[in-house]
């Protein structure tokens, strides 16, 4: 009987041991390893700069294809401008 108790609690203590010892791995060499063998994703749209009018509305210029726009938020509703000057216009 307490043969096969210490028998269970040794084949736990192997198979946790085996499991620390695989996220270790994967943490170590896993996903940033593989990282490298993918090409960078292209992001077409940014948040340049954000401004707080009042608790209700807010001013963002947002950057879509080297495009800057202009948005008011607020209180359920958007308002956008006319495209602006990119910054590489300049």
């Amino acid at each position: 009987m307490i043969l096969s108790v210490l028998q269970a609690i040794f084949a736990l203590a192997v198979t946790l041991g085996l499991f620390t010892l695989g996220v270790y791995a994967m943490r170590r060499f896993g996903p940033p390893g593989l990282m490298k063998f993918t090409p960078p994703a292209q992001r077409r749209l940014a948040i340049v700069e954000s401004l707080t009018l009042d608790p209700h509305r807010r001013l963002v210029l947002v950057r879509l294809d080297q495009q800057e726009r202009l948005l008011l938020l607020g209180e359920g509703r958007s308002l956008g401008t006319e495209p602006a000057k990119s910054t590489g216009d300049v």
